[in-house]
């Protein structure tokens, strides 16, 4: 059996209020008063104190301040692609590190001894990619397996994890360091739609790694599963556009999860046996979607409590948020037995994963 056995974490920078970002928003936007109180109206609702980003103009007052963002009241010319994944190449390698580090620091793994590196990202791609930076940073073995998960979105940490434990299983003696580094807010829309202020509200910045090994330490992995809910295609969704990558994120994708899960509960209970479950770790895409997911599988009030963290003091972090819930799950000493976590992203696509902290 395999073991997710330390996760490290990082973020950029310090943290941006909320409210300063809806600040921002309302002069990216241009609104007028009654289309800004709306907006401020959602960010306030959000569940979401504060959030990261590798970007430092979120908080500026003045234009003449910002640092990525033409100074302009209107933005233009708004940044392209080609100018948000410079950016990307520049600091995920710088985010991605600082999380290795506080991963392999609290453990007995030494950086030598690692046999596979799990590289995740779904807010930028270059090639050679960040995987090999990390290699030359931190002296990793140029002969260790490489793989990379790009674009599946929220979900992809549970798709590097299943990877890992098949690896694990495959040959026992593996060390397999799992990184994922997301930076979403190089991804923010000017334009004002619905799909744009949903997303603008929601992502922040952060990185994490985790050691998996066939060592009895941390969370047991003990089973899995995937689930699509293939009529929500449309309602989330990820492409590269002229101005970064564009999100389609509709205000029905919690209501499509609550009735998606419904269809699939009977399998749910078959798998994972749900009344006898008592820990939760889902995935905090949005205040909504924590409440929806509790109300179809009839949790307790408190499953969400460590999700709702997360999203309170980071906002969704894409792949990255997981792995933050996870760390404050193995941090909490009242936390022991079975824990079910669960993921969601384009698809639409809903990813499971059954652990077990002793």
């Amino acid at each position: 059996m395999s073991f997710l056995n330390q996760i490290g974490l990082a973020n950029p920078g310090s943290p941006i209020n909320q409210l300063e970002i809806a600040r921002f928003m309302r002069r990216a936007h241009g609104l007028d008063e009654y289309e800004g109180r709306k907006l401020d109206f959602l960010y306030r609702k959000s569940g979401i104190d504060t959030r990261y980003s590798v970007l430092r103009d979120f908080d500026k007052e003045k234009v003449e301040d910002f640092s990525f963002f033409p100074k302009s009241e209107n933005l233009d010319p708004f940044p392209g692609t080609k100018a948000r994944m410079e950016v990307f190449a520049k600091e995920a390698p710088n985010l991605a590190e600082k999380a290795v580090r506080e991963c392999l620091a609290t453990g007995s793994v030494s950086v030598s001894e690692l046999t596979h590196l799990i590289l995740i990202s779904c807010t930028g791609m270059l090639a050679p990619g960040v995987e090999l930076k990390l290699m030359e940073r931190l002296g990793i073995n140029p002969q260790v397996e490489r793989y990379c998960i790009h674009f599946m979105g929220c979900y992809a940490a549970f798709s590097g994890i299943k990877l890992a434990d098949k690896i694990l299983r495959a040959e026992p003696d593996a060390q397999v360091l799992l990184v994922s580094v997301e930076l979403c807010t190089l991804h923010f829309q000017k334009v004002y739609n619905e799909d744009n202020l949903l997303a603008n509200s929601l992502f922040g910045d952060g990185a994490a790694a985790a050691l998996l090994s066939n060592q009895p330490k941390g969370l047991a992995i003990q089973g899995y599963s995937s689930h699509l809910i293939s009529e929500g295609a449309p309602d989330m969704a990820w492409s590269i556009g002229d101005f970064g990558f564009e999100m389609a994120l509709s205000k029905y994708v919690p209501q499509l999860l609550q009735d998606g899960i419904e269809k699939f509960r009977e399998a749910f209970e078959r798998k994972f046996k749900l009344s006898q479950i008592s820990n939760f770790a889902i995935h905090p895409g949005g205040k909504q979607i924590l409440q929806k997911v509790q109300e179809a599988f009839s949790f307790p009030e408190n499953c969400n409590r460590h999700a709702s963290e997360v999203l309170r003091n980071f906002g969704n972090m894409s792949s990255v948020t997981i792995l933050f819930v996870l760390q404050a799950m193995l941090k909490d000493d009242s936390i022991s037995g079975d824990i079910l976590a669960m993921g969601f992203g384009p698809g639409l696509t809903l990813e499971t994963l059954m652990l077990h902290k002793p």
